[in-house]
C-alpha cells in the first residue's frame, strides 16, 4: 500500500462521527475550545457580541435548574477582565437542524435567572440581515438577556480572517486555529454553506414565468428573504478570500427594520419578475450590485462607476476601457450624461475597444456615470451543484469581482504643476464682445478731447474749446 492513501492524524479529525448528535457535541467542543486557546480568535469572536478584551474560558454542557427540570446548554463562554465580568450561554446546531424557539426560551430563563449577559446561537442558518435572529422568540425575555446569531458560515469566515490575514502571534496557536478551519471546511463537520432556496423555490419560479405571481402570495417573502441570505453567504465567502469584511448594502431603515427589506423585494419580484441585492466591499470603486431575472433565466451583475470630470467623452470613454482590459468582451457598458433621464447609451465592451464614441451621444453633453455590468445564466434548481441557482450566483459573484471589479480605481484630478519663472503663459482670447472701449482708471494718464461733453440734463450747447495758435 502506497502512502498516498494513508490519513494523516489531526487534532480534530472528522473520522468516526455517528449521528447528529455526536456531530453537533464534536463541533461544539472544538469551537469553544480553541476560542479559549487561541486568544486573538476568542476576541474576535466575542467583543462584536458585547464581551471585554479579557482572557476566555469555555466550558459544554454545563447543567441548570430551571424549576424543576434540569437544562443542558451546549455550551458556555465566560470572559474576564478586571472586575468585569461578562457570560454567555451557547445553543449549537449542525447540518440541517434548526434552533427551536421553546428551546432558546428557557435556555433565556436560564440566563436571566443566573444574571448572564448573553445566549448565543449558532447554525447554519443564515439571517437575511446581520444582526438579525433566524428564529423569533418572546421578546419579553430579551429585556435583561441579549440574543445573538452566528452562522458557521460567519464562524469559519472570522477564523480564516484571523489566521491567514491578522495574524496569530504564537505560531502553535496559529497551527490550532489552522486545525479548527480545517474541521469545519469538512462535509462531516456539519457546518454546512449555504445549500438551499427552500420548498417555495421551484413553485415560485413557475408563478413568475406564468406572470402569476401576487405581492400577497406566502411564498414570495420566504424566496426574498433566502435570497438575501445567499447574498449575505456570498459575501463571507468573497471576504475570506479578500481578507476583508464584505458586508451587505443595507440602508439604515433596512437594518432597523428588516421587514422592509423584505417588503421591498417582494414587491419587485411581483412586478419585475427580478430581485436585486448588493454588497459592499471596502475600497471597491462601487457596490457590486447582483439582480436575478427569473423570466429570461439570468443573473447580472453591475457596478456604477464615477466618469472623470473633465477631457472629452470618448477621453472618458477611453480612461474606463483602459482599465477593463481583462474583462470579457461580452461585458455591457453603459453611459449617463449630466441632466439625462432614462437610460444611457450601452454596447458590449468589445465593441466599446473599437469604437470609444459608441458610449457618446451628444458630444455637447457630459458624461458624468458608467454602468459595468455582467449577465449569467442562472440554475434552476433549489440546491448546490451543476445547474443549481446557488452555484450560479456564487460564481457570478466571483468571477464578476476578479475580472471588473477588482481592476476598476476611482478618478483623480492631476495634481497641479508649479511654474518655472521662464515659462510664459498664453493669454486666453477674448471675444470682441467682451472687450471695453470705455477709458478706465486702469488705462493709464487721461488722453486730451477736443471737446469736453455737458451733462445731458442740462440741455446746454457744448461751449467751444480754446484754439491753441
Amino acid at each position: 500500500m502506497t502512502e498516498d492513501s494513508w490519513l494523516a492524524a489531526r487534532l480534530i479529525p472528522t473520522s468516526g462521527i455517528n449521528g447528529a448528535d455526536e456531530q453537533e457535541r464534536r463541533a461544539t467542543s472544538a469551537l469553544l475550545a480553541v476560542m479559549g486557546a487561541v486568544k486573538e480568535f476568542g476576541r474576535a469572536l466575542t467583543q462584536p457580541l458585547g464581551a471585554p478584551a479579557g482572557s476566555v474560558q469555555t466550558f459544554i454542557e454545563v447543567p441548570f435548574k430551571l424549576g424543576d427540570a434540569k437544562v443542558f446548554p451546549d455550551g458556555l463562554i465566560r470572559v474576564a477582565r478586571g472586575q468585569r465580568e461578562w457570560t454567555a450561554l451557547v445553543e449549537v446546531k449542525t447540518g440541517g437542524n434548526e434552533l427551536q424557539a421553546e428551546q432558546l426560551e428557557r435556555y433565556l430563563d436560564v440566563a436571566r435567572e443566573q444574571g448572564f449577559d448573553a445566549l448565543i446561537t449558532i447554525s447554519n442558518q443564515i439571517p437575511p440581515v446581520p444582526g438579525q435572529h433566524p428564529t423569533a422568540v418572546d421578546k419579553r425575555k430579551l429585556k435583561k438577556v441579549a440574543l445573538h446569531h452566528l452562522p458557521w458560515s460567519e464562524v469559519l469566515t472570522v477564523a480564516v480572517m484571523q489566521k491567514e490575514y491578522r495574524g496569530i502571534a504564537d505560531p502553535d496557536q496559529a497551527w490550532i486555529l489552522g486545525e479548527l478551519i480545517r474541521y469545519l471546511e469538512h462535509p462531516k463537520s456539519g457546518a454546512l454553506e449555504f445549500g438551499d432556496m427552500g420548498p417555495s423555490w421551484v413553485p415560485l419560479r413557475e408563478a413568475v414565468s406564468a406572470g402569476t405571481l401576487r405581492p400577497t402570495d406566502a411564498m414570495a417573502p420566504e424566496v426574498a428573504s433566502r435570497f438575501d441570505a445567499l447574498v449575505r453567504f456570498a459575501g463571507l465567502k468573497l471576504g475570506r478570500q479578500l481578507g476583508t469584511e464584505v458586508v451587505p448594502a443595507f440602508s439604515r431603515r433596512e437594518l432597523a427594520e428588516p421587514t422592509t427589506r423584505t417588503q421591498t423585494l417582494v414587491a419587485q419580484l411581483s412586478a419585475t419578475g427580478t430581485m436585486t441585492a448588493a454588497l459592499r466591499i471596502p475600497d471597491a470603486v462601487g457596490a457590486l450590485f447582483v439582480t436575478a431575472d427569473f423570466r429570461a433565466s439570468k443573473i447580472i451583475c453591475h457596478v456604477d462607476v464615477d466618469a472623470p470630470r473633465e477631457g472629452r467623452p470618448t477621453t472618458r470613454v477611453n480612461w474606463l476601457v483602459r482599465q477593463l482590459k481583462n474583462a470579457p468582451d461580452t461585458v455591457r457598458l453603459e453611459s449617463f450624461a449630466a441632466y439625462a433621464r432614462g437610460s444611457g447609451h450601452a454596447e458590449l465592451l468589445g465593441a466599446v475597444r473599437e469604437n470609444p464614441a459608441l458610449l457618446v451621444g451628444d458630444p455637447g453633453k457630459e458624461l458624468r456615470t458608467f454602468r459595468v455590468a455582467a449577465t449569467s445564466s442562472a440554475g434552476a434548481k433549489r440546491g448546490i451543484g451543476r445547474g443549481c441557482f446557488i452555484d450560479s450566483v456564487l460564481a457570478a459573484i466571483d468571477s464578476f469581482y476578479e475580472e471588473v471589479i477588482q481592476n476598476l480605481k476611482p478618478w483623480m484630478p492631476a495634481p497641479p504643476k508649479m511654474r518655472s519663472p521662464e515659462e510664459t503663459i498664453e493669454a486666453e482670447p477674448v471675444a470682441p464682445a467682451l472687450v471695453s472701449t470705455a477709458i478706465s482708471s486702469q488705462d493709464g494718464p487721461l488722453v486730451e478731447t477736443t471737446t469736453a461733453a455737458v451733462p445731458a440734463a442740462t440741455g446746454a450747447e457744448p461751449e467751444a474749446a480754446p484754439v491753441t495758435q
